[in-house]
């Protein structure tokens, strides 16, 4: 069994997706964010950085894991599904996994914090990360134009980008022109195992949303 903290953001739904798919059992520990669950001494004892999500594999006589990317690649070595074994294929799934944990995470996470949340509105910094957003959704769109699939057949890096493309309005950025990108938004929302797993740990409201994200800008 494994244990999942989480919360319904972007990197969260990386971890929660990839355990749909790959059939794993896994028991759900939501973390309120805004109550600073995140940072009490238990969670920072399996998450020194104290951000979700995280898991322990009591399997593996309880080892921790820390850091979206890193439980994805745990999770895919542990099962042998959605990362390829031979060299070549392995790192064409782990470089587009880094592109999203290296560009378009950190860059549509900055966005949301300056389109969304701040209470002063610095337009040079909105325009700053909408634009490198939409450069690097573009990158995804022209990948997706001779591929099916990211890395060749369907990954855990198709699932790390997908999280956070498909919340690309809310970063304000704007995909009316990539249509690449949007069919495969569309083909990969109606797979069951990730209809599931965006909903983990649960639906949440927008309102609440918007409160715990203003809450961790705040800090």
């Amino acid at each position: 069994m494994i244990d999942l903290y989480t919360a319904a953001t972007p990197n969260g739904w990386k971890a929660s997706v990839t355990l749909e798919e790959m059939g794993l059992p896994y028991q759900v520990i939501a973390l309120d964010l805004m109550k600073g669950e995140q940072k009490t001494p238990d969670f920072l004892a399996i998450n020194p950085n104290g951000r979700i999500p995280a898991i322990v594999d009591h399997d593996e006589e309880g080892f921790a894991v820390f850091e979206s990317g890193a439980i994805m690649l745990y999770l895919a070595e542990k099962t042998g599904r959605l990362c390829p074994t031979d060299a070549r294929g392995r790192s064409q799934v782990i470089q587009w996994l880094m592109f999203q944990m290296g560009g378009v995470g950190p860059m549509m996470g900055q966005a949301n914090v300056f389109f969304r949340y701040m209470p002063e509105k610095i337009q040079v910094a909105i325009d700053r990360y909408q634009n490198e957003s939409k450069r690097l959704l573009s990158v995804l769109d022209g990948r997706l134009k001779e591929h099916e699939y990211l890395a060749g057949d369907y990954s855990i890096a198709d699932i790390a980008n997908w999280c956070w493309a498909r919340t690309h309005e809310w970063s304000g950025v704007d995909i009316s022109d990539l249509p690449h990108l949007q069919r495969w938004l569309k083909q990969l929302r109606a797979r069951p195992a990730v209809d599931r797993g965006v909903k983990v740990p649960g639906d949440l409201d927008p309102a609440s949303v918007l409160a715990a994200a203003k809450t961790m800008v705040q800090r």
